[in-house]
C-alpha cells in the first residue's frame, strides 16, 4: 500500500516545465488570475511595493474577484485588481501592455475613483487610503531625460515639498526599464517581481526562483493555470482583443495621417485658388487699364487726325494767300 502510494506520479510543476510560456503574466488576464489564485504570492508583492513587513499585512481581500475561465464580454469586463489592505486601504493594481498614449489622465481616474469611497454622513477623516499600482510594458514619460524602473507620485506643495497627504498615492512600475532599479528597489525584491511578470520562458521562471524563493508559489500557479483550457481561452481572447485594438489604433493613425495630408493639400489648393482670384483681379484690373488706355489713345488720335487737317487746310489757305500776292506783286513790276 505504502509502495503504491510512494509510485504515485507527482503533480507536474513548473520545475519540469521547458520553453516558452505561452501566457506570461504581462497578458492582464493571467496576471489577474494568479494573484486572485494565489493569496500568498498577492501578500508578498504588496508587502515589496509598499516596503511593508509581510507579518503587518493582517488581511487582504480583493473586493472585484471574478469566476476565473468563465468568459466575459471585453467592454465591460476590468481586469484591474481592487484590493482592501487591513479593512483600511485601498489599493488598484494593474497590468497595461497596450500603450494608448493616455496613462496619466487614466491612472489617476482609477486612484480618485478608489478614493472617493466614503459613506454617506461619514466624516471626511474616515477616508481611507488609495493607493494606485500600475505595471507598465512601456514607459509612461519618455520625454524625460532619466526614466525610472519604480515610481511613486504623490501630491506635494510645488514650492516648499510638503506632503499634501499620504491617503493619496500613484506608483509606475516600467517593466521596460528593470535594470535601472534602485538600491531600494532591489531590497524590497521589486525588481525580481518585474523580472517575473516579464519572463517569458520556464528557464527565466526557474533561474528567479533560485535567487528568489517567494515567487515560487507564482510560478507554480503560472505553470497550474497556463495548463487549464479554460483559462488559456480568456488568456487568448485578451490577446486577441489587443490585437484588434493595435490594428484598431493603427488604422486610426493611418486615417488620421491621410486626413492631415488631405486636410493640407485641400488649404494649398484653396490658397492657390485664393492666388489664382487674386492674380485674375490683377489682370481684370489690368485689362481694364489696358482698355481704358487704348480708348484715350483713339481720341488722341481723332484729335490728332483733326488737328492735321486743319493745319493741312490752313497751309492750302496760306498757299493760296502766297500766290495771290505774288500774282499782284508780278503785276506790280508790268506796270
Amino acid at each position: 500500500m505504502y509502495q503504491s502510494m510512494s509510485s504515485a506520479p507527482a503533480r507536474p510543476s513548473y520545475h519540469a516545465a521547458i520553453g516558452k510560456i505561452d501566457y506570461p503574466m504581462t497578458n492582464d488576464y493571467m496576471f489577474r488570475a494568479v494573484l486572485q489564485r494565489s493569496k500568498a504570492t498577492l501578500k508578498s508583492l504588496i508587502a515589496s511595493l509598499l516596503h511593508l513587513d509581510p507579518d503587518s499585512i493582517r488581511s487582504l481581500e480583493i473586493t472585484n474577484p471574478i469566476v476565473l475561465g468563465q468568459s466575459f464580454n471585453e467592454k465591460c469586463f476590468i481586469l484591474d485588481i481592487s484590493i482592501l489592505l487591513n479593512n483600511h486601504a485601498h489599493i488598484n493594481l494593474e497590468m497595461q501592455v497596450l500603450n494608448e498614449h493616455n496613462w496619466p489622465e487614466r491612472s489617476l481616474s482609477y486612484l480618485c475613483r478608489n478614493f472617493d469611497q466614503l459613506q454617506r454622513g461619514s466624516s471626511y477623516l474616515e477616508a481611507a487610503p488609495a493607493i494606485q499600482i500600475d505595471f507598465l510594458n512601456f514607459t509612461p514619460f519618455p520625454e524625460k531625460e532619466m526614466p525610472e524602473f519604480y515610481a511613486t507620485y504623490q501630491m506635494l506643495n510645488i514650492k516648499d515639498h510638503h506632503l499634501y497627504s499620504d491617503k493619496f498615492r500613484l506608483s509606475v512600475v516600467d517593466l521596460t526599464q528593470i535594470e535601472l532599479a534602485t538600491p531600494e528597489d532591489r531590497d524590497w525584491n521589486i525588481d525580481h517581481w518585474a523580472r517575473l511578470f516579464r519572463a517569458t520562458t520556464w528557464e527565466d521562471v526557474k533561474m528567479l526562483a533560485k535567487k528568489f524563493t517567494n515567487i515560487d508559489e507564482a510560478a507554480e500557479a503560472l505553470y497550474a493555470l497556463n495548463a487549464d483550457q479554460t483559462i488559456r481561452d480568456q488568456c487568448l481572447a485578451r490577446e486577441d482583443y489587443i490585437r484588434h485594438e493595435n490594428w484598431v489604433k493603427n488604422q486610426m493613425s493611418e486615417l488620421k495621417a491621410t486626413n492631415a495630408e488631405l486636410t493640407a493639400e485641400k488649404k494649398n489648393w484653396a490658397t492657390e485658388k485664393a492666388d489664382w482670384a487674386v492674380e485674375k483681379a490683377e489682370l481684370t484690373t489690368a485689362n481694364e487699364a489696358l482698355t481704358t488706355e487704348k480708348a484715350e489713345l483713339k481720341t488722341t488720335n481723332a484729335e490728332q487726325a483733326t488737328l492735321i487737317t486743319e493745319q493741312a487746310a490752313l497751309i492750302t489757305e496760306q498757299e493760296a494767300l502766297i500766290k495771290t500776292l505774288q500774282a499782284k506783286l508780278a503785276a506790280l513790276k508790268d506796270s
